[in-house]
């Protein structure tokens, strides 16, 4: 039989009980030490006292109360219902989505009964400037509301900014833009007078998205080419910065040879930005190495012979410097190469590159080059090319659109 007891550290209410006692009733409620100012409930058995809300053993003053095992199920029922907070409801997401993204936002829908697809009307002038419609605006009032953007074509931007201005104004509960790749976050800094650093511009572009009903609008972004852009955001929007390496970690524990990987950064940024989130894996890190007007790259660190080295970047454009840090990885012994960037850009279909050839070898093809659907148009380009693989954003949106 245990023995319900108080500790010597409860201060109980005044009027109550004088200090160092404890007033019983004659019906005992398992629910009485809710009356006390500092909550704690102890239970005096065989195996000592366990404070049931801190988890603890403690000195208890011993009191005759007996509760039947009947009640120290109640009691512990009742304490688990305090200690873990009920799980939370998913929001209702009404998503709308540019007709790039259709085939990333059907998958997000596939992911989450609790997202529903909403369409806009993508018409023109014969001007060809945009005509666009919202069906159902009333619909939507009182909604939690999220757009999916894709701003890889210039042409398709001031279409889409004006259905993303449009939609906080229809008294909408919340706003969130989803932008998977950040098209402009290359260009972050000056280098001489002159530049004009169009990160920053974009960024006040997304800052002046008008208020919702819930207050300022969120804007959910992938490995955004360097941190410190958070700062050219205004507060008139909250960007939350997300990553895709959880997507390459899942994919490489399930790869034959998981035991043999290391990770390679084809130079110091890279490294900077990535190797926290890579830490559990052997890691090799390049550097670029100016010569007169070309730039070389070299290994600064690390021993890639005999192992599958995956290089990692955030995104990838003509695939150059993908190719030369291939060359020097392979040079230095190592058995298997492979390459991981969140943002396939590959404009002018360079991606055409590193299809498989009939040479092997890992200085003369990747055995893996994997990339998530943040870029729907490389995503189309890529299907069924080999070494591609798409890893689809889409569980990861879902998340997110829920925080």
């Amino acid at each position: 039989m245990a023995t319900v007891s108080f500790g010597r550290n409860l201060n109980p209410i005044p009027g109550l009980a004088g200090r160092g006692e404890v007033r019983h009733c004659r019906c005992p409620s398992i629910t009485k030490p809710l009356l006390l100012r500092r909550r704690a409930i102890s239970i005096r058995s065989g195996h000592g006292d366990i404070d049931l809300y801190n988890g603890r053993r403690e000195e208890c003053i011993r009191t005759p109360l007996r509760y039947s095992s009947d009640s120290l199920i109640a009691a512990s029922q009742a304490h688990a219902s305090l200690a873990l907070p009920p799980r939370r409801s998913k929001v209702k997401i009404c998503l709308f989505f540019c007709e790039e993204m259709r085939e990333l936002a059907e998958r997000v829908a596939m992911e989450s009964d609790a997202i529903e697809l909403r369409s806009i009307n993508w018409r023109t002038f014969d001007d060809g400037f945009p005509n666009l419609f919202i069906p159902d605006a009333d619909g939507i009032r009182g909604q939690h509301v999220s757009f999916l953007a894709s701003f890889s074509s210039p042409r398709t931007i001031f279409e889409q900014v004006s259905i993303i201005y449009a939609l906080p104004r229809l008294f909408v509960s919340s706003f969130t833009v989803v932008l998977p790749f950040f098209v402009t976050g290359s260009s972050e800094r000056m280098e001489e007078e002159g530049d004009v650093a169009t990160a920053s511009t974009l960024a006040r572009i997304f800052s002046n998205i008008p208020i919702s009903r819930g207050g300022p609008s969120s804007l959910v972004i992938y490995d955004i080419h360097a941190l410190q852009e958070r700062f050219y955001f205004g507060d008139n929007v909250l960007p939350c910065f997300e990553s895709g390496m959880p997507l390459l970690k899942n994919r490489l524990q399930k790869l034959p040879d998981s035991d043999n990987i290391s990770i390679a950064f084809p130079d110091e940024g890279s490294w900077k930005r990535f190797h926290k989130q890579l830490q559990h894996y052997p890691v090799i890190v390049c550097t670029k190495v100016r010569e007169g007007d070309q730039r070389f790259v070299r290994l600064k660190e690390g021993d890639p012979k005999g192992r599958h080295v995956v290089i990692v970047d955030d995104f990838v454009q003509s695939g150059g410097t993908l190719i030369e840090c291939q060359k020097v990885l392979a040079a230095h012994g190592a058995a298997k190469i492979s390459a991981y960037v969140t943002h396939g850009i590959f404009p002018n279909k360079t991606w055409q590159r590193f299809k498989y050839e009939d040479e092997d070898g890992p200085d003369k093809r990747m055995e893996y080059f994997w990339i998530t659907d943040s870029c729907p148009l490389t995503v189309k380009d890529v299907k069924g090319v080999q070494p591609f693989e798409v890893l689809s954003l889409a569980g990861s949106i879902v998340d997110a659109l829920q925080i």
